[in-house]
């Protein structure tokens, strides 16, 4: 384990390029260029919002288009970064099988372009609080823990997920349907309050379900989730990297093989 760190350090500056060149790789050709960061998570709470607020009268209180705002903006950084992570070693195969190149770093480049895109979306969700009347609160101090437990989550999902694409390429696609259904067990289109007590305990087993809705009451309601909640994310992201960097090594000595 540390010396998968350590040398995920010492190719840092190797990390910056690739970045760089994710993020102009992705846009390129495109009139808009990097606005598409604001203008994506811009049109699905459009289309939400209308669909389930106006046309099917969702009960989501009077900020219920900032709350699917909040939970859209960690719901396109995690899928995004799932899906370009699970098949970043096994699109590069040109650079897999250059001795020495150390595979593990494309899985972190497609996380870490996918949280800049977030990053880059806040200031939006903030001009559109200031135009609601809501404020900034203290409580977006704790976005930082909350931004790491979720980048750790991710890289040990992607880890594994990225190892065993290359010798299943199945996973790549069973991962999209996968994704489709855990967005509708996430509280993003719908609000908390609408989940049946009985299903409350199964709906928090889900991680994902609970980073949303931290999300959303770090970023909108002003108040810090539960400890409980903050504690169970912890050990999930902490037994995910675990996992996903013994997943990671045992294979990535076949991948330039295999590819």
């Amino acid at each position: 384990m540390r010396a998968f760190l350590d040398e995920l350090w010492r190719s840092r500056g190797l990390v910056t390029a690739l970045v760089r060149r994710h993020i102009a790789t992705r846009y390129r050709g495109s009139l808009l260029g990097i606005l598409w960061s604001f203008l994506n998570p811009l049109c699905l709470m459009a289309v939400y919002t209308l669909v389930f607020k106006y046309y099917m009268r969702v009960q989501g209180g009077p900020h219920y288009s900032l709350l699917v705002f909040a939970g859209l903006l960690p719901w396109i950084w995690t899928t995004t970064a799932l899906q370009e992570g699970t098949s970043s070693v096994a699109s590069s195969g040109h650079l897999i099988t250059k001795s020495m190149f150390p595979g593990h770093l494309l899985p972190f480049v497609s996380i870490v372009s996918s949280m800049l895109h977030f990053m880059f979306a806040l200031p939006i969700l903030v001009a559109f609080m200031t135009v609601s009347g809501v404020g900034i609160s203290w409580s977006w101090l704790a976005l930082v823990p909350v931004v790491f437990v979720h980048f750790t989550l991710l890289w040990g999902v992607v880890l594994a997920l990225s190892a065993l694409n290359v010798f299943y390429r199945d996973v790549q696609h069973l991962l999209g349907n996968i994704l489709t259904f855990v967005f509708f067990l996430c509280p993003i289109i719908y609000p908390r309050s609408l989940i049946p007590s009985e299903l409350r305990f199964w709906v928090e087993l889900n991680p994902l379900a609970l980073l949303t809705s931290t999300y959303q009451m770090i970023l909108v309601e002003g108040v810090l989730p539960p400890m409980q909640w903050v504690l169970y994310m912890i050990a999930i992201a902490c037994l995910a990297f675990v996992a996903g960097v013994l997943i990671h090594n045992s294979g990535r000595e076949r991948f330039a093989e295999v590819l």
